[in-house]
This record gives structure tokens, C-alpha cells and sequence, in this order.
């Protein structure tokens, strides 16, 4: 089932045109789907699967799948959906429906998987906070042809194991490159292709982020933001994540030397130790 899946998969990435790529995506849910039905196919790789991003959470107690299909360099669409955990090997799949098209302030709001935000993520990392479980997912958006979109989301659930996504979980002052407060989701927007980062730093145990800057002085316009080399950061503190200004002080350099931010990624965007 895998062999059929990788071509659908890839189709959907490489297809010509939209019609061949949205074709191929409805192909693939309904036989992954079919596949998923596989008693325990929960602990099942689908490695072959390259255009999918395939996360389980660190205590396995679900696994997330997305990806995202383009209609065209404008217009970006993410799928999903949530695999949960079965001590019998049973099936329970949440679908993701993508509703970011109908949200004016995508930031405000809690949400449910009916009206997910959309995003492909590439990393999830677990908290606790007064014996509960928060699954923080950081995630991309190509979002139009002038700005991409990278997400922190913190996803819990309630008593009845549904997903909720985002909450009052972000501390940090005002600032035109950042959503408004109350936030219920960080969003990192910036200038297309101006290759700004978010990753979580297990040894820093830190979400790290690039400080953003316009071109032309507009901080409200966000596809003029682009990384000017220093780092932002969240920490986690009693179950919220806490704005750091600067992660990487500058260190005293004699007369003649530039100050060079440290690496915390390395040439494969992996997290390093800072030195």
C-alpha cells in the first residue's frame, strides 16, 4: 500500500498543474486512510512518504501528519490529521481542516481541528505544567508569493482526547514584527525566501527564532521582514512561553573585530551546542 501512497505523495508536490495536484491529494487521503485502518499501524514508519512530515510526540501518545498542496504561488493549502495512541491497534484518526482562508487575525483564537490554522510542522516538543501535557508544534506556511509563515502552536486535549489547538501560552511585549497580544499562536512572518528560522534548542531548551528588521522601515508590512542576525527565543516558565530579547550576548571584542552572532544551527539546519 506504501508503493501506491509514494507515487500519490509525490504527485501532489510535482504534479504539472493544480487540477493533477489536488487529483492526486484526494487519491492519497482515501488510501491512507485505508492503510491506517491496518491493526497497529500506528508504529508503522511510512518512511518511503518524502513529502509528508511525519511527527510522533515524544511520550508517543499521538503521532501528526501534514502537508500542503499549491494551487498556484499565491495560494497554499495544508492538510492533517492526528493519530492517536490504541493499546488494541485500533484506528482513531482526527482529520485537520485547513481554515486559515476565513481568518482575518489568525493569532486570536483557540481552535479545533475543524478550524485548524494550517501548517507543516517539523518539530513537536513536550512540557508539563501542573500534571498536564503541552505538545508545542512548530511548523511552516508558504503561505503567498510574498511572505512565508513559520508557527509555534501548543496543542493539549481535553477530556474527551479532542485536539485543542493554542491558548494564552505566549509572553512578550509589543513589537510590529510579532502578533498582538493576547496571542494564542506565535507567528513568525517574514519576506519571501529570506530563509528565517525557528527550531527548538533541546541543549539550550530553548525555542530559538531570528530577529526580524524591514527593509524599508515598516515593521507592519511583514513581506519586508528579514533576519539581521541576532536571535530571539522563548522559555518555557510555568507552563507559558517566555519572551528571551537576546539569546547570544555579543562578548567585548577589541577595536577592529565584528561582533558575529553565535551558530546555533549547522550547515543542515541541525541545532548545535553553543559555544
Amino acid at each position: 500500500m506504501e508503493d501506491s501512497l509514494k507515487y500519490y505523495a509525490k504527485q501532489m508536490v510535482f504534479a504539472q498543474d493544480a487540477s493533477g495536484r489536488f487529483y492526486a491529494d484526494s487519491v492519497f487521503i482515501k488510501n491512507f486512510v485505508k492503510a491506517l485502518k491496518t491493526p497497529y499501524s500506528f508504529y508503522y514508519p511510512f518512511d518511503s512518504l518524502k513529502t509528508i512530515s511525519k511527527l510522533y510526540a515524544p511520550d508517543s501518545s499521538f503521532r501528526i501528519f501534514t502537508w500542503q498542496i499549491e494551487m498556484d504561488e499565491s495560494y497554499f493549502r495544508q492538510f492533517g490529521a492526528l493519530q492517536l495512541h490504541s493499546n488494541d491497534g485500533s484506528l482513531k484518526l482526527i482529520p485537520l481542516f485547513d481554515q486559515s482562508d476565513y481568518s482575518s487575525i489568525p493569532t486570536d483564537s483557540v481552535r479545533s481541528f475543524n478550524n485548524w490554522i494550517g501548517a507543516i510542522y517539523f518539530q513537536v516538543v513536550m512540557k508539563e505544567f501542573n500534571h498536564k501535557k503541552y505538545y508545542t508544534l512548530i511548523g511552516f506556511d508558504d503561505n503567498d508569493f510574498v511572505s512565508t509563515k513559520k508557527w509555534i502552536e501548543v496543542l493539549t486535549f481535553d477530556s474527551n482526547m479532542q485536539p485543542v489547538f493554542g491558548g494564552p501560552f505566549f509572553d512578550y511585549k509589543a513589537d510590529a514584527t510579532k502578533p498582538p497580544q493576547p496571542a494564542a499562536r506565535f507567528c513568525l512572518e517574514y519576506k519571501k525566501d529570506a530563509k528565517a528560522r525557528i527550531v527548538y534548542d533541546p541543549e539550550l531548551d530553548m525555542i530559538i527564532f531570528d530577529h526580524l528588521i524591514s527593509e524599508s522601515n515598516e515593521d507592519n508590512k511583514k513581506y519586508t521582514l528579514i533576519p539581521d542576525g541576532d536571535y530571539e527565543g522563548f522559555k518555557w516558565v510555568n507552563g507559558k512561553w517566555v519572551h528571551v530579547d537576546k539569546i547570544f550576548e555579543t562578548q567585548k571584542l577589541k577595536d577592529g573585530q565584528a561582533p558575529v552572532p553565535a551558530p546555533f544551527l549547522d550547515k543542515d539546519g541541525k541545532p548545535i551546542n553553543p559555544q
